[in-house]
C-alpha cells in the first residue's frame, strides 16, 4: 500500500470513529433503567401517534378531495373545497411532524451514539425546514379561502 493510501485509510477510521463514539453510560442507564425503558417507549409512542396523524390527514384528504369531485357544482365550489381539505391535510403533516420530531430527540438522548446525534441533526432541518415551506403554503391557501 502507498502512503496515500495508507493516509486514506486512517481518515476513513477516523471518520467513522467519530460517528460511532458512544458516551459512557451515565446514571439513568444504570441505576434507573426503569425510567430510561420508560423514556424509550413513550418515543415510540409519540412516534406511532405522529405516525397515526400524518395517515389519518391523508386519508381524510383523500376522502375530501373525492367528495369535492363528486358533490361540487363548478369549478370554484370544487377549488373552495379542495382548498379547504389542503388547509387541514397541511395542519395535519405539520403536527405529524412535530411528533416525530420530539420522538427523536428522545430517542437520541437516550441512545449517546454520535452518529444518531448527527442523524438526529440532519433529520430536523429536513423537517423544519418542510415544516416551514408548508406553512408558507398553508398561509397563502387560507388568503385564498378568505377571498
Amino acid at each position: 500500500m502507498d502512503p496515500e493510501e495508507v493516509q486514506a485509510a486512517e481518515g476513513d477510521q477516523n471518520r467513522s470513529s467519530f460517528l460511532d463514539y458512544v458516551a459512557d453510560p451515565p446514571a439513568l442507564h444504570e441505576q434507573l433503567h426503569l425510567l430510561f425503558v420508560v423514556l424509550d417507549w413513550g418515543a415510540t409512542v409519540t412516534k406511532l401517534f405522529g405516525c397515526i396523524i400524518l395517515l389519518l390527514g391523508a386519508a381524510r384528504f383523500i376522502v375530501g378531495f373525492v367528495r369535492s369531485e363528486i358533490r361540487a357544482n363548478g369549478h370554484d365550489e370544487r377549488m373552495q373545497i379542495v382548498n379547504d381539505n389542503r388547509l387541514h391535510f397541511g395542519r395535519s403533516i405539520l403536527a405529524g411532524l412535530m411528533m416525530l420530531i420530539v420522538s427523536d430527540i428522545i430517542h437520541t438522548a437516550l441512545s449517546l451514539r454520535m452518529g444518531d446525534l448527527v442523524f438526529l441533526a440532519v433529520l430536523v432541518a429536513i423537517r423544519s425546514t418542510i415544516a416551514y415551506f408548508l406553512e408558507r403554503e398553508l398561509r397563502a391557501v387560507k388568503e385564498d379561502l378568505n377571498k
